[in-house]
């Protein structure tokens, strides 16, 4: 059909714009190594536009600390799965599937999303006293014994390693006014991203995206899916779990809350579970 088709001059010319350009010559094998030293800086200042991106620091710290080598022990919790699993509610990944998204939507993950969004703007204004109203609300927002503990263990141990590692006079100023105070989880990352210039919506993206890699690593080691399952799964949460980031960032703090019941009573029986392996 006419206008479909493009002839072979134009196909040569669209795949000569496309092509990437050659590498300076100085880059090149066989130079004098005293040349290439001394136009080192020129190749250098030729490459800073791809690599001065005001955003880079920012995206790395977001993949640190939502890292599982960040020692914050999430690898010991279930979130009431374990439970759920002993008595076949969760079998196969249909099912595992459907608990995970009802976690992140009307659940925990709901939770954990406002008062993520709560800190994070608590901490970028500087605004101590809204950071403080977040964190209590996190802390005290929870169903059972086992999802307190949840919240408040990983938030404590994210707080001493990112003094540690990445101190930030706000979060300093947050930890002293504290004074002893629980620290729930999404609070103290939500704090953190906010000072280190995190975007909010980035934040909730990889939060909500780490808190399913992790009940889906539960899963793993339950016997619920195989890896390979387990990766299909969190492919096919992607557009629930961005649903879920970005309709936390419309509501108000009026519709604070969460409604997995289900999940909380899985997690209430997993208290007197008999042969565990999860904290939670």
């Amino acid at each position: 059909m006419p206008g479909m088709r493009m002839n072979r001059a134009a196909s040569d010319q669209v795949a000569r714009a496309r092509a990437p350009a050659p590498l300076p010559a100085a880059a090149g094998r066989g130079r004098d190594p005293r040349q290439r030293e001394a136009e080192g800086p020129a190749l250098s200042a030729q490459a800073a536009p791809e690599c001065a991106s005001p955003t880079k620091g920012a995206l790395y710290r977001l993949l640190a600390w939502l890292s599982p080598a960040f020692p914050v022990g999430a690898y010991g919790y279930s979130h009431g799965l374990e439970a759920a699993a002993a008595d076949g509610r969760v079998a196969g990944r249909a099912a595992l599937e459907s608990w995970v998204e009802a976690i992140l939507v009307f659940g925990g993950g709901r939770l954990d999303a406002n008062i993520l969004r709560s800190a994070h703007r608590a901490a970028a204004a500087e605004d101590l006293a809204a950071l403080l109203e977040a964190n209590r609300r996190g802390a005290a927002f929870r169903a059972t014994a086992e999802m307190a503990l949840e919240a408040l263990a990983p938030g404590e141990a994210f707080l001493v390693q990112l003094r540690a590692a990445w101190p930030m006079p706000v979060i300093d100023r947050w930890a002293a006014a504290l004074a002893g105070e629980p620290i729930a989880y999404a609070a103290a990352f939500g704090a953190a991203a906010g000072a280190a210039g995190i975007a909010l919506d980035d934040a909730l993206l990889g939060f909500l995206q780490a808190m399913a890699a992790n009940l889906i690593s539960a899963a793993l080691r339950l016997g619920i899916i195989g890896q390979t399952d387990g990766q299909r799964i969190l492919a096919a949460l992607e557009p629930a779990i961005a649903a879920a980031a970005a309709s936390a960032l419309l509501r108000g703090d009026d519709e604070f809350g969460a409604a997995a019941f289900a999940v909380e009573l899985a997690s209430m029986a997993h208290e007197t579970q008999y042969s565990r392996l999860f904290r939670s």
